[in-house]
C-alpha cells in the first residue's frame, strides 16, 4: 500500500514540474513587443495617425530619447491643435533637454504657454 501511495506521489511531482516547466516558455506578447518598433513600421507604410504620432512621442519622451521625442511631438502639433498641456510640458522639456529651448518657438507660441 506505501508502494502505490509513494509512486502516485512521484507521479504527481513529476506532472507537476514538467506543467510548470512548460509555463516559463510562454511569451507575453504585451511585455515582449517593442511597441516603439511596431509603431514606427505603421508610420512608413503611411497609416500614422494622430493617436500613434502620440504614443511614439510619449515612448520616446520616457525613454530620454529627446530628440526622437521632439520630432514626434512635431508631428503630432502639425497634424492636430493640441489642448493637452502635458503634451505641450513634454515637449518642452525635450527642447530644454536638447538645448533648444526658444521663446520664438512655433508650437509652443501657438498655444500661448511659453
Amino acid at each position: 500500500m506505501h508502494i502505490i501511495k509513494f509512486y502516485s506521489f512521484l507521479l504527481f511531482v513529476s506532472l507537476s514540474l514538467t506543467s510548470y516547466s512548460q509555463s516559463q516558455d510562454k511569451i507575453d506578447v504585451n511585455k515582449d513587443i517593442d511597441l516603439v518598433k511596431v509603431y514606427t513600421q505603421v508610420v512608413k507604410e503611411g497609416y500614422g495617425t494622430v493617436s500613434i504620432y502620440k504614443e511614439l512621442a510619449n515612448a520616446y519622451y520616457f525613454r530620454s530619447n529627446y530628440s526622437e521625442s521632439k520630432k514626434w511631438f512635431e508631428k503630432l502639433f502639425s497634424e492636430e491643435e493640441t489642448k493637452e498641456e502635458i503634451h505641450l510640458y513634454r515637449y518642452k522639456q525635450s527642447l530644454k533637454a536638447l538645448k533648444l529651448y526658444t521663446e520664438d518657438n512655433v508650437y509652443l507660441s501657438t498655444t500661448g504657454t511659453n
